[in-house]
């Protein structure tokens, strides 16, 4: 049976498929997308009080080097078998390098409905796994050149809105700890699952405005945006292996390596790569990826990390 909050996704691409009036007001959108980048930052940074960082860094360095080897693996097949322009294959290459928020959400209300533990130091990984893929997205685009204006880029990339909540929420939690965040559990902790099934009613109905643009741009978008997510998967199991993670841990980080950001690379690409198509990007991530690591993807993460781990 599935999830009930992947129900929700199931609806909102639905309802948007059918052309429904079903719309989520665009206020409650934020707040719902507010509270969940802050619920998963919080959840890391109690967890993080816990630790030492020093234990930390090796996981640390190794999604960051993650994060590279995507971009850097996703390029040459958009711009070889796919033959799109050199602006349009480095900014979904970065896409693909980078994170899906959503997607980690799912994944994470997946294995707790299935009671398997993770790391909770997760949502630090996550935001370390943001940052390189945009950075060698634009270098792909453009070189390096005097005329980028790494200002704006930089600023773009740790003052986003996703990247300033989640690492806000990590240094809440880190610095509150357990017994001060508890009275924040209510809002998130308890309705946590709540909060997702919105988010995802309303990414399906936007899922459903950008399969549009797979009609136009052919079949290659559609492969892609299934069978690398598989490839980057097998890359994240092996190496959340090597790093030593938890079965939650490596399901949790072959799913990051699988997702595609549609939040914060978007954002960067508008700024230092504006000549790149951000349809292309967005119908191959949104309209295809998110999806298939929702439905489908997930439980295939979590048979994978079980094999691995005996």
């Amino acid at each position: 049976m599935l999830d009930p909050v992947i129900l929700f996704f199931v609806l909102g691409i639905s309802a948007g498929l059918l052309r429904s009036e079903l719309r989520l007001p665009t206020a409650v959108y934020e707040l719902v997308t507010i509270v969940l980048l802050l619920a998963i930052g919080l959840k890391g940074g109690v967890e993080l009080a816990k630790q030492p960082l020093g234990q930390l860094l090796p996981q640390m360095v190794g999604v960051v080097v993650l994060g590279f080897f995507l971009t850097l693996i996703a390029f040459p097949i958009l711009r070889k078998l796919g033959r799109l322009q050199r602006a349009d294959a480095a900014s979904i290459a970065a896409h693909y390098g980078s994170v899906s928020v959503g997607t980690y959400a799912v994944a994470v209300a997946y294995l707790g409905s299935r009671q398997v533990s993770f790391e909770e130091h997760m949502p630090l990984l996550l935001v370390l796994m943001e940052v390189p893929a945009i950075l060698v997205g634009i270098i792909l685009a453009r070189g390096v050149t005097r005329s980028t204006n790494w200002g704006s880029v930089m600023h773009e990339v740790f003052l986003g809105k996703g990247i300033v909540l989640l690492i806000g929420g990590l240094l809440i939690g880190w610095a509150a700890g357990p017994e001060g965040v508890t009275p924040l559990e209510p809002l998130f902790v308890d309705l946590f699952k709540g909060v997702l099934a919105l988010f995802l009613l309303e990414m399906g109905l936007i899922t459903a405005t950008q399969l549009t643009g797979l009609r136009r741009y052919g079949l290659f978008l559609v492969g892609f945006g299934v069978a690398m997510p598989l490839f980057s998967a097998v890359v994240g199991t092996g190496a959340a292996y090597l790093l030593g993670l938890s079965l939650g841990g490596t399901v949790v980080l072959a799913t990051l390596a699988a997702s595609a950001s549609y939040i914060a690379v978007p954002a960067a690409m508008r700024i230092s790569v504006p000549e790149a198509n951000p349809t292309l990007s967005l119908a191959a991530a949104l309209g295809i990826t998110f999806p298939f690591n929702v439905l489908i993807g997930i439980p295939v993460y979590h048979v994978m990390a079980t094999l691995v781990h005996g």
